[in-house]
């Protein structure tokens, strides 16, 4: 028998054995299965690094044309001064400002007949880029373009020109603030009614008339398509400026300008005197807005002939006096007599300032597709040649027209001596959709409510082929109708009018 220790050797021998026999051939091989190879975590390449931001502060230089006046508002003040003659264009250039030193003219006067231009005079035209901001420092501080020159304003709707104040510039105007400097006059040879020679005869080469608020500058002539640039996309903020009783500077003044100029897309704020003043000329326009002016926010007169469309009127409360002022002459058979045209507007008055239209002095006026509301009265017609029938003598269109006019103030009409309440009414009503006595449902100030909306619109272009056809009455629709968006300021949702926009 078998010692036990020798015996577990033994065993213990085999088994190793046994276990080595089993070796390779029972190890799966490659091929006998699936092999399942985890891949690498991916890693991201870095994000590129950022852009470098805009550069800010002020410009280095100022462009050729202008001059270094140092800076304002971390900008590179770059002024303009004198008479342009030529061509001078106003960049948007990152970091630059623009502003006017005095009484700054474009061209000189070449008088009121293109075929016998003043000699030794010297056209100009001057050019301003869209985002532009160009201001005045005083009332002394002005532009104005003479006849023969132009100005092109060459904004966006995303991008208006902005014309305005130094104060505003620094954030030194409030909400009231006015006349902080001059404004824009536009001086044309397009035919006039009121002539400096009483012996002239309106609508010639021979009637001329100096411009108000400025010496020694002349407008009119006998060019109907007269031509003094486009102006597209433009705001004028706080201008205006009293030379001296009834001789003032406007936010905008049209003297004798001529159809063949382009005039869209405008906005005048918080004029101390007229929002927009036209004596004589033929120029349309479309798209105005005028908020905040402190005296009449249109003013037509000196036998002005015109279409003007898609119109927003807003009062302060503080200020303003007529929405729309209306006149001839002082003489109300000379010619050519005023002749304004207007359709889609909405005209919003404060109740405590005064009657929304004023018509006088013997002119011919249309209001198409509008409303009217806010104000303590409507319609105040003065003077019997304005309300009488048409005399064809004096090419007079009889009284005022009115068609789809939606009327919502405290009291609709004035009741004058000279022309009643009575007439006034006899007047209104006799044109087709009107309402005298509405009830306002516009919303966001200006936008049109169910009442509005409610009137048949009136076929514009039937009196006036610069009309386009509207839908609807009033200047905006509804959300839908949005030409006012983008480019205005002070407006539902728009940027603030005490904030001016960067450049670049």
């Amino acid at each position: 028998m078998l010692d036990p220790k020798l015996r577990g050797i033994i065993y213990a021998t085999a088994a190793a054995a046994l276990v080595a026999g089993c070796g390779a051939d029972d190890i799966a091989s490659p091929g006998d299965g699936n092999i399942v190879v985890v891949p690498p975590p991916v890693v991201a390449p870095p994000p590129p690094p950022p852009p470098p931001p805009p550069p800010t502060g002020p410009a280095a230089s100022c462009p050729a044309g202008t001059v270094d006046s140092g800076t304002i508002a971390n900008r590179r003040n770059c002024q303009i001064s004198g008479t342009i003659t030529g061509a001078l264009r106003l960049q948007n250039l990152a970091g630059t400002i623009y502003s006017l030193s005095g009484r700054v003219q474009v061209g000189q006067d070449l008088g009121a007949d293109p075929n016998a231009p003043i000699g030794g005079a010297t056209a100009g035209v001057l050019t301003i880029d869209a985002g532009v901001t160009l201001f005045g420092a005083s009332g002394a501080d002005f532009l104005l373009v003479n006849r023969g020159s132009q100005l092109n304003v060459d904004g966006s709707a995303t991008k208006p020109v902005v014309m305005t104040s130094r104060n505003n510039v620094i954030g030194a105007s409030g909400a009231s603030s006015t006349g902080e400097w001059g404004g824009l006059v536009i001086l044309g040879r397009g035919p006039i009614a009121d002539c400096a020679d009483p012996a002239a005869t309106g609508g010639t080469v021979g009637c001329i008339a100096p411009v108000e608020g400025t010496s020694g500058a002349n407008f009119g002539g006998a060019s109907v398509n007269d031509n003094s640039g486009s102006i597209r996309y433009l705001q004028v903020r706080f201008s205006g400026f009293r030379v001296d009783n009834n001789n003032e500077l406007n936010g905008i003044t049209m003297a004798g300008v001529g159809a063949g100029t382009i005039f869209e897309n405008v906005q005048v704020h918080n004029s101390s005197d007229d929002g927009i003043e036209w004596f004589g000329g033929r120029v349309n326009g479309r798209f105005l807005v005028l908020t905040g002016n402190d005296d009449d926010s249109l003013d037509v007169d000196s036998g002005f002939k015109a279409a003007l469309q898609d119109i927003i009127v807003i009062q302060r409360s503080d200020g303003g006096d007529h929405i729309v002022e209306a006149d001839s002459t002082s003489n109300d058979t000379r010619l050519p007599r005023t002749d304004v045209r207007f359709a889609n507007f909405t005209f919003v008055g404060s109740a405590t300032r005064n009657t929304t239209l004023l018509l006088r002095g013997g002119g011919d006026y249309s209001f198409l597709n509008g409303v009217m509301t806010g104000s303590p009265r409507c319609i105040d017609i003065d003077g019997a040649s304005t309300a009488q029938a048409a005399n064809a003598a004096v090419d007079e269109d009889g009284p005022p027209v009115f068609n789809s006019v939606f009327l919502s103030c405290a009291a609709s009409f004035t009741d004058d001596a000279d022309v009643t309440g009575a007439e006034i009414s006899a007047i209104f009503g006799a044109g087709s959709n009107n309402t005298a006595l509405g009830t306002s449902t516009l919303t966001n100030i200006f936008v049109n409510g169910a009442n509005e909306n409610a009137v048949t619109p009136f076929n514009a272009n039937s009196l006036a082929s610069f009309f386009i056809n509207r839908a609807f009455i009033g200047a905006v629709q509804d959300s839908n109708t949005n030409w006012w968006v983008g480019w205005t300021c002070g407006l539902p949702t728009q940027a603030s009018c005490l904030v001016v926009p960067d450049a670049g």
